[in-house]
């Protein structure tokens, strides 16, 4: 059984897509829509921009989607997926790949996503830090005995955790994290604290947005970031990508998950191969690929 998976914000970089542009009509169209959709030539940034332009919450998100979802287009008959599961962002690409959201849908909602997103940041200053070579479990612990917000964001893979949360909760963190005998516990240069209760004014918003979206049935599962786990039902997936804002990304449940279910290759479709080189440090010998 083929998985396919598709990335989140990180990914991005200058000129990815623009060979796809060049060479492929129906890429073209696609992009030119895109431009048509969000008001502005999002093509002249994610082409010919510096990194500083990709960086920005409103750009990358809706960037890094157009890649993945193009790209999962142009593949044409070659891509059939038997399951599916996005990082983060990731998620609204791989439901467009299984047909459960229009292209037009999706990336409205991705831009409504990140322009919520933005605004979240702005109410309270936060951050984000990756943190390595220590257990799940002890990460959990060391962030719920802490008084400021910090939690765990993104189970990314086996001794990789990212946590979310205010300024002075996440430098308490690396504190304690450090002092716990973690390898490395690092702050990144991320706009603010996603996944965490400080993206609740984000979430309010893109609940409304997705009560006011046509969801269709899927073509295949998708493995939800929520619950890590295969869901079909579209009620379902609707909650569960409302919930995801606040919530942890389970990628590493989600990547052991498809495995158990019978996944047997595992490709990446977006820009970059982060999502790799993630499943390789569970399973060395699983076949991945790029799109």
């Amino acid at each position: 059984m083929k998985a396919y998976v598709f990335p989140g914000q990180g990914a991005q970089f200058t000129g990815m897509g623009k060979d796809l542009y060049e060479n492929s009509k129906l890429a073209k169209e696609m992009f030119e829509k895109a431009n048509e959709i969000l008001g502005f030539r999002i093509t002249d940034l994610i082409f010919e921009g510096t990194d500083e332009d990709l960086r920005q919450t409103n750009v990358t998100q809706p960037a890094i989607f157009l890649h993945s979802v193009i790209l999962a287009a142009t593949l044409g008959d070659d891509f059939k997926p038997d399951m599916v599961a996005g990082h983060s962002l990731g998620e609204f690409s791989a439901l467009v790949a299984n047909r459960v959201l229009s292209f037009e849908d999706g990336l409205k909602l991705v831009s409504q996503r990140a322009e919520a997103m933005q605004k979240a940041c702005e109410i309270e200053p936060s951050t984000m830090a990756a943190v390595l070579g220590m257990e799940d479990e002890k990460v959990e612990k060391i962030c719920a005995s802490i008084d400021d917000i910090v939690v765990p964001a993104n189970y990314n893979t086996n001794g990789q955790i990212v946590i979310s949360g205010s300024m002075k909760g996440i430098d308490t963190a690396i504190e304690k994290l450090t002092e716990a005998g973690a390898k490395r516990a690092i702050k990144l240069n991320v706009g603010g604290a996603f996944h965490s209760p400080l993206m609740e004014p984000a979430r309010e918003k893109l609940a409304a947005a997705i009560a006011n979206t046509v969801f269709g049935k899927p073509t295949c599962p998708i493995y939800q970031n929520v619950t890590a786990k295969a869901v079909t039902d579209t009620e379902e997936i609707k909650k569960n990508l409302v919930a995801q804002l606040t919530a942890p990304v389970r990628w590493t449940q989600i990547m052991k998950n498809m495995i158990a279910d019978g996944a047997t290759s595992y490709t990446e479709v977006g820009p970059g191969k982060v999502l790799q080189g993630l499943i390789k440090k569970i399973d060395r010998k699983f076949p991945v690929f790029s799109a």
